[in-house]
């Protein structure tokens, strides 16, 4: 099921993630270009690689691919996964 919310909503949200204690913000320098399916996903790789994440935390198919890399190394777990690492 795919949901569309309002651009009030999303910049609400990205407002409260920017703001928020634990948020980083990175800006990266290179551009990897690794996901060639969906190359807006590349932003979140780039992103991911440039500030030291341990995963990225996804159930979008596209990201399949950085499983298939010995390089650079990118971690992806679906939100499963993701949920039992917080429990």
């Amino acid at each position: 099921m795919c949901e569309y919310y309002s651009e009030v909503v999303a910049k609400s949200i990205i407002d409260e993630l920017l703001n928020a204690v634990n948020t980083q913000k990175s800006a990266p320098y290179y551009k990897w270009n690794l996901i060639h399916a969906d190359p807006d996903d590349n932003k979140f790789v780039d992103c991911a690689l440039n500030s030291g994440a341990d995963y990225i935390v996804t159930n979008d198919r596209h990201f399949n691919v950085l499983k298939t890399l010995d390089f650079p190394p990118v971690k992806v777990i679906d939100i499963e996964a993701f949920k039992s690492i917080l429990l």
